[in-house]
């Protein structure tokens, strides 16, 4: 099957001349959502680590199975303040104003390796945050996996000196 053609594309939203890919469709096919997740696990055919980062809150939705398919610890990447442990927080860019995002001080240790599973690739700040979240710890991220990825913002560049895999090209 053709995940593109499980994903629905909203025209100016969530303003004028943007086409949002929503994965919503996606997600409620049974088929559709196994082959995403299996698609998105072989991308990591090869590597070895030691846990999966997803996100919030779609890295969560396709990090985890991952996570548990390969046997795999998941850790969350949440937004400021959700997580109840001490943090480390990565303030970072987005198309209007910015972020941050945190994750727990103890859940990568150093010298661990890790991927990083989110739903989409678009500029590369949230997973370029989350990188150098990682490498301040003496982690090492060793690839990213995206379902989607908008080729014409150009995320990869901001990740050049990472290997990126994604399922979907737009």
């Amino acid at each position: 099957m053709n995940l593109k053609d499980k994903i629905r594309s909203i025209q100016d939203y969530p303003q004028k001349g943007v086409i949002f890919r929503d994965i919503t469709t996606l997600l409620k096919d049974g088929e559709g959502m196994c082959q995403a997740i299996d698609e998105l696990q072989e991308k990591l055919d090869g590597m070895t680590f030691d846990l999966v980062l997803g996100p919030e809150s779609r890295g969560f939705i396709f990090g985890m199975p991952v996570a548990y398919n390969l046997k795999k610890g998941f850790v969350p990447v949440r937004k400021k303040g959700k997580l109840p442990a001490e943090v480390i927080s990565k303030e970072y860019a987005l198309e209007y104003g910015s972020a941050v995002i945190e994750m727990h001080k103890d859940a990568v240790k150093p010298g661990q390796k890790v991927v990083i599973v989110d739903d989409l690739l678009a500029t590369g700040g949230t997973a370029k945050a989350i990188i150098e979240m990682v490498e301040s710890i003496g982690a090492e991220v060793v690839g990213l996996a995206f379902l989607i990825e908008l080729d014409f913002l150009e995320g990869r560049k901001v990740l050049k000196d990472y290997h990126v895999e994604s399922v979907i090209h737009y």
